[in-house]
């Protein structure tokens, strides 16, 4: 693929999400065990942006759920404070948002209606929201309503499958309810993560909202794919999320092509593994050691794609327990390894697609029902 040329002077605004103006027009976007607070406060360091939580379920917030609280809170100084909430029910989204607002913990609330999980949809939820617009008008409206000054977003797919397309009708009630921003994930909720974004669907959204912002999400991987999406599509963002997963410094590079800049070289393995034991380290002060580096395997395997590591030392690395034993493998590595060509377009994190999409029984019957569904806990930010 050609190089993207780095943005002209003026090419793009900011992104205004209500009273919020981020630029570059980059949002983290929220993943589950991935996006907390070390792993935010990692991004940030590379660049700006909106770092938006790892997604919260609405009804055990509101019942003072220990766990779903800690989730919901913010490190020190953190700016804007962007959290994504997850709910089934109008009077749990309602709820939870006054909560969330009334405590002053937020300043941005995004909600979810992308998850594909099986567990989700099977129950109504996630993905299959969409398919009843009327359910999905009244939990907009009313956290919009709950919400007050504090803006709302939300973010969807192209529906659930090629037979059940519903982001059109999302963007619009988006917009007719008063979100400050709507995002779509180009892809359905059957393709899971595998497969090519379907970046159209983005630039036919873009042509039906057209008084609040459109954001994209789907294949950014590199730099130059943001600024290709938004040339493409007419988006007025992008949202990054697999793509920066082991690559926080990808937010270094989006800051700099948006700036004008061609981005800098990819880090060698020894850049790699000192921001390895960054992570780590504050991944321990959040969890305890013996929770964060169990949780923080998967980001081992992530960080070192693609490297030429040993494939004895790759295995203890997939076992670390603790954190002196993460930075004693890392004398073992060469740390002037350039950073693999080949890594930055590899698929990190969840990228087949799903067999197929299960809905309740009977959900299909009445598409004008706006019954909430059972809750059902989930587990993807879409």
């Amino acid at each position: 693929m050609d190089p993207e040329e780095p943005a002209r002077e003026g090419e793009f605004a900011p992104l205004q999400v209500g009273p919020l103006r981020v630029w570059p027009p980059v949002v983290l976007a929220p993943m589950a065990g991935i996006t907390n607070y070390p792993f935010r406060a990692l991004c940030r360091r590379f660049g700006a942006g909106l770092y938006v939580s790892e997604m919260i379920t609405a009804r055990p917030l509101v019942r003072g759920d220990a766990v779903s609280r800690r989730l919901a809170d913010f490190g020190p100084g953190e700016a804007p404070r962007s959290l994504q909430l997850y709910g089934v029910d109008p009077v749990d989204i309602g709820a939870a948002v006054r909560w969330l607002v009334g405590e002053g913990r937020v300043d941005h609330i995004d909600l979810n209606f992308g998850c594909p999980v099986r567990k989700v949809t099977r129950k109504g939820g996630g993905a299959a929201i969409p398919v009843k617009r009327n359910l999905l008008r009244a939990i907009v409206r009313a956290a919009v309503q709950a919400a007050g000054a504090v803006p709302v977003t939300m973010k969807f797919r192209i529906g659930v499958d090629d037979d059940l397309v519903t982001f059109e009708t999302a963007g619009q009630i988006g917009e007719d309810e008063g979100c400050a921003a709507v995002g779509l994930h180009a892809r359905t909720a059957r393709q899971g993560y595998g497969g090519e974004a379907r970046w159209s669907a983005i630039a036919r959204l873009k042509q039906l909202v057209r008084t609040i912002p459109v954001l994209g999400n789907g294949d950014i991987w590199e730099a130059g794919d943001a600024l290709r999406m938004m040339r493409s599509t007419g988006c007025d963002g992008v949202i990054v999320g697999r793509g920066c997963l082991g690559r926080p410094w990808l937010f270094r590079e989006l800051a700099a092509v948006f700036r004008g800049e061609v981005p800098p070289t990819p880090p060698a393995l020894g850049e790699v593994w000192d921001t390895m034991l960054l992570h780590a380290q504050a991944l321990c002060e959040f969890l305890g050691e013996g929770s964060a580096m169990r949780a923080f395997r998967k980001h081992t395997g992530w960080y070192t794609l693609g490297f030429g590591l040993p494939g004895e030392l790759r295995g203890r690395l997939m076992q670390v327990e603790t954190l002196a034993q993460l930075r004693a493998l890392g004398a073992e590595a060469d740390r002037g390894e350039p950073f693999p060509v080949a890594a930055l377009r590899a698929v990190r994190g969840k990228g087949s697609p799903q067999a197929g999409v299960s809905l309740p029984h009977g959900y299909l019957d009445d598409l004008e029902d706006a019954t909430p569904p059972a809750l059902e806990d989930a587990d993807s930010g879409g």
